[in-house]
């Protein structure tokens, strides 16, 4: 399911805690509402919102840790396709033809980005598919001094890194908030809204606080929801480092 629909549907849950909080308060006959009861009920409540709040935290550093991730490994792939191409360039015109092929799987996978059009499908998540002709044509130059054969084996080393890091980019995809902690967080959130009606005469002014409280947090999951998509719409992997090093290659 996508952010959005987890996200409306733990909203409906919380929603729905708010309407039993406000049934649940007529319900209540007056044996239960002394203040013991109270007080045992607002400990209760008090432990669950701590920790909803610590849970909410972890999740949302995790989250803003691996969308970091994303964003600094994509930075590292640029940086060192421009090394590459530099070295290349270096090396002498017999590697021009690696160079160019470097050049057109970046611009490949920045015209990819801008269509958007995959959302299933990460930033450079088809790169070595198209970068694997850039590694044939560096394996397949011929060496004719010390210097030559160097800077061979350098580009060979640069190119196996830009695999390794597509490839853990791709690994990385299946990272998620798993569904147990969430469905948990949701039930978590639901209690602590019934809770709050339980006791207080439910008025137009109090629901609609607690409406507003809950799409809050609600929108604070589909935040931590979107990302983990690094292909979603709203929360992106930035292809600025991929724009920038176009600028470089190819020079």
């Amino acid at each position: 399911m996508t952010p959005i629909t987890l996200s409306l549907i733990a909203f409906g849950c919380v929603a729905v805690g708010v309407l039993l909080g406000a049934r649940g308060h007529s319900l209540l006959s007056e044996k239960y509402r002394s203040a013991d009861t109270k007080e045992v009920v607002g400990l209760g409540t008090g432990l669950v919102g701590t920790t909803v709040a610590l849970v909410l935290g972890l999740l949302i550093g995790s989250a803003k840790n691996f969308y970091d991730t994303q964003n600094s490994e994509m930075t590292e792939i640029a940086a060192t396709a421009i090394l590459l191409d530099r070295i290349l360039a270096h090396y002498g015109p017999e590697a021009k033809d690696a160079r160019d092929l470097l050049r057109g799987s970046i611009v490949s996978e920045v015209d990819r980005s801008q269509r958007k059009s995959n959302r299933d499908e990460p930033l450079f998540g088809t790169f070595f598919a198209s970068g694997e002709p850039v590694f044939d044509k560096i394996q397949a130059l011929s060496p004719q001094n010390d210097r030559q054969r160097s800077l061979q084996t350098q580009a060979l080393g640069l190119m196996t890194k830009l695999g390794q890091t597509h490839w853990l980019i791709v690994e990385q995809r299946s990272s998620s908030v798993p569904m147990p902690l969430l469905a948990m967080l949701i039930f978590w959130l639901m209690l602590l809204f019934t809770s709050y009606g339980l006791f207080v005469r439910p008025n137009r002014a109090i629901v609609v606080s607690q409406m507003i409280s809950a799409l809050a947090v609600c929108g604070a999951i589909f935040l931590i929801l979107e990302m983990y998509q690094v292909n979603s719409r709203l929360i992106r992997t930035s292809d600025t480092p991929l724009r920038v090093a176009l600028t470089h290659l190819g020079q």
